[in-house]
């Protein structure tokens, strides 16, 4: 039994190959959860762009006085993610979609330490970088299963 883990942030391939083998697929709290989908095209992009413009150094940082905002070494994280959460259950209905078959699903409750709702703030991407990822998540795993069924013949 596939455990469909409600903090995935990626497609899976677990889940995939869990509908094509016709096993039954563990959805959490019932499917009620928003979550962040991000197609690898859109984070590799997010990535080369933010690799083209390094976290400049703060030449007036002192030790004395440290802020730690800057740096002599400094770094910055990006949260690189599509910002627009998609319910579970319109996710597993682009996976049944996109490889034509119906998932066999057992609707548990909520795990505990889990939360329903989750996505990317990605106003500094946007604003620093003027890029935010864009594949909606049809159009990504419909790619990706494609891929997958010419891989996995």
């Amino acid at each position: 039994m596939f455990q469909f883990a409600l903090n995935c942030r990626a497609v899976a391939i677990a889940c995939r190959v869990a509908i094509v083998k016709n096993e039954t697929i563990e959805v959490f709290n019932h499917g009620n959860h928003r979550r962040d989908f991000t197609y690898i095209d859109d984070i590799v992009e997010g990535v080369i762009r933010i690799l083209d413009r390094p976290a400049p150094p703060n030449p007036n940082w002192s030790s004395d006085k440290p802020d730690a905002c800057t740096s002599k070494a400094p770094w910055r994280v990006y949260n690189i993610g599509n910002n627009k959460p998609v319910n579970l259950m319109d996710y597993i209905g682009a996976l049944e979609k996109a490889l034509g078959k119906e998932a066999k699903k057992e609707f548990l409750t909520i795990q505990p330490g889990d939360v329903p709702d989750t996505w990317a703030n990605v106003v500094d991407l946007v604003e620093q970088f003027d890029y935010q990822p864009s594949m909606s998540v049809d159009e990504g795993v419909a790619n990706f299963a494609e891929w997958f069924k010419a891989y996995y013949r």
